[in-house]
């Protein structure tokens, strides 16, 4: 059985309005095709099927909600829907493309938001793709698969949303040893981190209003390809301004973060969803503590070189004997 099968509680488990949070996730792999995924999710979760075109299915489970099942891969989604539309034999077409795409196009399963109390009714679908053949990051060095999370923001405020830069920040780079991120991966532009002068700069200045926020963000961040995309979360907030900034349709406005350090591993037995949440876990305990945060960006300040910018190599082994010290790590 997987390890860490436990989705650990953040230290806030309801937003604002006291509704429990949400996570929503997002899982590539590939070694299947369409209808053998939507097949293996819904014999796992139960619930109705439905075919919506001819590169995605909709799963309808009961107290959970709507998983997408679909082909992640634009341009074949495009050519199979204008076949369908032009009666050019979309599904043949198709059917055939599905049968290459188990081999390099990523399959994705689009979770719906799901309170975090409840996230461990994932793994009968993790371990209904893994017995069905289902294979991650480290067989495709043409894909860089891998595990987005999506949890909802505590509260929709700067000082929520520069908690969680500055702990994010701070962690980012041992959170890629951590998770030990497949080098597709990291050669990949998917998950860039921040830069160092941005996150000095958040350790540094004074928690900023809004607008500040977004002005600092933009200008070091101006793009989807980042570890912690926060574009979703801005544009919830001022979708135009975020437009004016970032020309991209994929944007989509949602008011969570959007994290895509983990791995998909799903073939293998000891790995869970449960193990990705839970080192993203630690930036919600960071996030959450303003007297740790204080101490571990007086820290960062004290590993900066002038000229050199960060030492890396001594920040990793002092985040980690930090963490460790609280019984984080």
């Amino acid at each position: 059985m997987p390890q860490d099968l436990e989705f650990k509680l953040p230290p806030v488990t309801c937003k604002e309005d006291g509704e429990p949070r949400r996570v929503g996730i997002e899982l590539e792999f590939t070694g299947l095709t369409l209808e053998q995924t939507a097949a293996a999710v819904q014999e796992a979760l139960g619930g109705e099927l439905s075919r919506t075109s001819a590169s995605e299915r909709v799963l309808q489970v009961d107290g959970l909600g709507t998983f997408n099942i679909e082909l992640d891969w634009d341009f074949l989604k495009r050519q199979a829907l204008k076949a369908e539309e032009e009666d050019e034999g979309g599904a043949q077409w198709m059917d055939l493309l599905s049968q290459a795409a188990s081999l390099v196009v990523p399959l994705e399963v689009v979770c719906p938001p799901i309170a975090i109390g409840e996230l461990h009714r994932l793994h009968r679908m993790v371990d209904g793709l893994r017995r069905a053949g289902a294979v991650g990051t480290e067989n495709s060095p043409l894909a860089a698969f891998g595990v987005h999370l999506n949890p909802e923001i505590p509260r929709l405020e700067a000082a929520t949303i520069g908690a969680y830069l500055r702990a994010f920040g701070l962690l980012q780079w041992w959170l890629v040893d951590a998770h030990r991120v497949d080098l597709s991966r990291k050669i990949s532009p998917y998950i860039d981190l921040y830069p160092e002068d941005y996150v000095k700069l958040l350790v540094e200045q004074a928690p900023p209003a809004m607008g500040q926020l977004f002005d600092d963000y933009l200008e070091h961040n101006a793009t989807r390809n980042r570890a912690l995309d926060l574009l979703p979360l801005l544009a919830q907030i001022d979708g135009e301004r975020v437009r004016q900034t970032v020309v991209d349709p994929k944007i989509k406005a949602r008011p969570t973060f959007h994290y895509r350090l983990p791995n998909c591993q799903i073939e293998k037995a000891d790995w869970s969803l449960a193990g990705s949440w839970n080192l993203w876990w630690l930036v919600e305990q960071l996030a959450s503590r303003e007297d740790e945060l204080q101490a571990l960006g007086a820290a960062f300040v004290e590993h900066w070189r002038p000229l050199l910018g960060l030492n890396r190599g001594a920040w990793l082994e002092y985040v980690g004997r930090w963490l460790n010290d609280r019984g984080w790590g």
